[in-house]
C-alpha cells in the first residue's frame, strides 16, 4: 500500500514537470517569424536612427515590439484555432477581383521584403570579402535556396533548428558592440518618451515600425503555427497550444526586440556625429574604427546571418500568401529563384543599398494595416473563432493599435509629399 501511495505521489509531482517539458517542445514557430524582426531592413533603419538622432527614437522600437508581440500572437492563434492561415481565410471571403487585388498588395510587400533581405546579405559579403554587390546578392540567393531545401525535404522542425542557430548568430553579431561601447543610460531612458524632431524623424519612425511589425510575418505566422501543430478539434489540445504559443511569441520577440534596441543604442553611443553613418557600409567602418576590427567583423557576420535567414523566411511567407489568396501553389525554391531577379537588378543598377533598405521598410509600414485589420476582425469574430474569439478589451486594444499605425502612415505620406 505504501509503495502504491508513493508511486501516486511521484506521478503527481512528475506530471507538471512533463507538462512543462512538452510545452517547451511546442516552441519554434514564433522564432521563425521573429527573423522578420531582425532582418537587414532593421539594421539600416535602426543604425540610421541612432547615428543621426541618438536615443530620440528608442520609444519607437519599444512600442513597435509590444505591438509585434500582440499581433504575432493573434496571427498564431488564428492558425491554431481555425486550422487555416490568414491568407486562406481572406481568400475564402473575398470575391475574385478583390482577392486578386489584395494578393497584389501582399505580393508587393513580400517582394519588398525579399529585396531588402538579399541587399542586406550582399552588403555583408561585400564588407567581409569585398565581393561586388550583384555577385553577393546572387550568393545570398543560392544560400537561401539551400536553406529552403531543408524545409522542403526535412520538414518544419529541422528548418526551425537552422533558423534558431542563425538567430543566435544575429543576436551575437548585433549585441557584441555594446560590450565595449558605453551607453548613456540616462539619455536612453529619456528616449522612452514619445516625441519627434521634424519630418525626417517621422519618416524614420515609419521605417522602424515597418521593419519591426512586418506584414509578411503577420500573414506567415498563422501558417507556421498551423503547419507545425496540425489541425485539431480537441479543445484541451488547443488550450495547450495557445499557452505554448504565448510563451513562444514572448520569448522570440523579446529577443528580437532586444537585438533591435541594441542596434540603436550601439549607433547612438558609438556613431553620433561620425560622417558616413547614414549607410550600413559607413556605419560598419565607423564601428570598426571606434570599437575595433573584431567587432566590425562580428557585426558583418550578424548582418550576413540576418540576410540569409530572413530571405528564406520571406520566401516561405510569399508562398503562403500566394497559396491562400490565389489558390496557386508555387514550389518554395522556384519562388526564391524568381524573386531574386529584382533584388539583383537593383544592386546591378547601382542604387544606394542602404537607402533602398530604408525605403523598403517604409513600404512595408504602409502594408501593415492591410494585414493587421483583417486579422483583428477575424480573431474577434465568434463565427470564425467560436469560444476563442477575442474579448472586448482585446478588440478595443487592437483597434487602438491599428488606428495608431494608420495615423503614422498617413503622416508619413503627407510629410513625404509636402513641398520642402
Amino acid at each position: 500500500m505504501e509503495s502504491s501511495e508513493t508511486n501516486t505521489a511521484l506521478e503527481v509531482v512528475e506530471r507538471p514537470a512533463r507538462a512543462r517539458l512538452r510545452l517547451w517542445f511546442l516552441l519554434g514557430p514564433a522564432f521563425v517569424a521573429a527573423i522578420a524582426y531582425v532582418d537587414p531592413g532593421n539594421v539600416a533603419a535602426n543604425l540610421t536612427a541612432g547615428a543621426q538622432y541618438g536615443y530620440l527614437l528608442v520609444w519607437v522600437l519599444v512600442a513597435a515590439n509590444a505591438i509585434a508581440v500582440f499581433v504575432q500572437y493573434q496571427s498564431a492563434k488564428l492558425g491554431i484555432v481555425t486550422g487555416r492561415s490568414l491568407p486562406e481565410l481572406l481568400g475564402a471571403r473575398l470575391g475574385t477581383g478583390a482577392r486578386r487585388a489584395y494578393w497584389a498588395q501582399a505580393e508587393l510587400v513580400a517582394a519588398a521584403t525579399d529585396i531588402a533581405e538579399v541587399i542586406g546579405g550582399a552588403i555583408a559579403l561585400n564588407l567581409l570579402f569585398g565581393l561586388p554587390l550583384p555577385i553577393g546578392g546572387l550568393i545570398v540567393g543560392i544560400a537561401a535556396i539551400a536553406l529552403l531545401a531543408v524545409q522542403t525535404r526535412g520538414g518544419q522542425r529541422p528548418f526551425e533548428a537552422v533558423i534558431l542557430v542563425l538567430l543566435g548568430v544575429i543576436a551575437v553579431g548585433f549585441v557584441a558592440g555594446l560590450v565595449v561601447s558605453p551607453v548613456d543610460w540616462r539619455a536612453a531612458a529619456a528616449g522612452l518618451v514619445p516625441r519627434f524632431d521634424g519630418a525626417p524623424t517621422v519618416l524614420l519612425a515609419a521605417s522602424m515600425l515597418g521593419a519591426t511589425v512586418m506584414p509578411h510575418a503577420i500573414y506567415l505566422h498563422s501558417a507556421l503555427a498551423r503547419d507545425r501543430h496540425g489541425v485539431s478539434g480537441d479543445q484541451g489540445r488547443i488550450r495547450t497550444l495557445l499557452r505554448a504559443t504565448r510563451l513562444d511569441v514572448v520569448l522570440a520577440l523579446v529577443l528580437a526586440g532586444a537585438v533591435n534596441i541594441a542596434m540603436l543604442l550601439l549607433a547612438a553611443s558609438a556613431l553620433p556625429g561620425v560622417a558616413g553613418t547614414d549607410t550600413i557600409e559607413g556605419a560598419h567602418a565607423a564601428i570598426s574604427a571606434a570599437l575595433g576590427p573584431a567587432i566590425g567583423v562580428i557585426f558583418a557576420v550578424g548582418l550576413l546571418a540576418s540576410g540569409l535567414a530572413s530571405t528564406s523566411v520571406g520566401s516561405y511567407a510569399g508562398a503562403a500568401i500566394m497559396s491562400g489568396l490565389l489558390r496557386v501553389r508555387v514550389p518554395l525554391l522556384a519562388r526564391r529563384i524568381v524573386m531574386l531577379v529584382p533584388a539583383i537588378g537593383i544592386l546591378a543598377l547601382g542604387v544606394d543599398p542602404t537607402w533602398a533598405l530604408v525605403l523598403s521598410q517604409v513600404f512595408l509600414s504602409l502594408g501593415i494595416p492591410f494585414a493587421m485589420i483583417p486579422l483583428l476582425r477575424l480573431t474577434g469574430s465568434r463565427a470564425v473563432m467560436g469560444e476563442r474569439a477575442d474579448a472586448r478589451w482585446v478588440r478595443v486594444l487592437g483597434g487602438g493599435v491599428a488606428a495608431l499605425i494608420v495615423a503614422l502612415n498617413l503622416a508619413l505620406v503627407v510629410l513625404t509629399l509636402a513641398p520642402q
